[in-house]
């Protein structure tokens, strides 16, 4: 399987977790010049911009610890122009990183949320 397809498949089971929980999905792969947003959604009136990482076995530790400072300051840059662009100044935000690690063939879901702030 290639990084695409793997990255993918990460982001189907992340969203799957996500509305089994009542999450909205409002975007998938949010792009703007600056970086990109794995999943943006809705969840007791708080817009979540979640940074979705998948792992196929703890070996390279866990998937969060890919989502380092850099990381983090282009999905803030992004998630204020998709704030910007959809008038959602008002609404409450927050950003999270959503583990997804397989292992033995059974996939494992992990919500972080605040895993950083803005």
């Amino acid at each position: 399987m290639n990084k695409v397809a793997v990255g993918f498949r990460g982001q189907e089971e992340a969203e799957k977790f996500l509305s089994e929980k009542g999450a909205e999905i409002l975007q998938r792969n949010y792009r703007v010049r600056f970086g990109e947003i794995d999943l943006i959604c809705r969840a007791s009136g708080v817009i979540i911009f979640a940074e979705v990482k998948f792992r196929r076995g703890a070996g390279f530790g866990s998937p969060a610890e890919a989502v380092g400072y850099a990381k983090q300051q282009k999905i803030i840059q992004t998630a204020m122009h998709y704030i910007a662009e959809n008038n959602l100044c008002d609404n409450d935000f927050r950003f999270d990183v959503i583990e997804v690690l397989e292992e033995n063939g059974r996939i494992f879901v992990n919500q972080i949320e605040n895993a950083f702030g803005a």
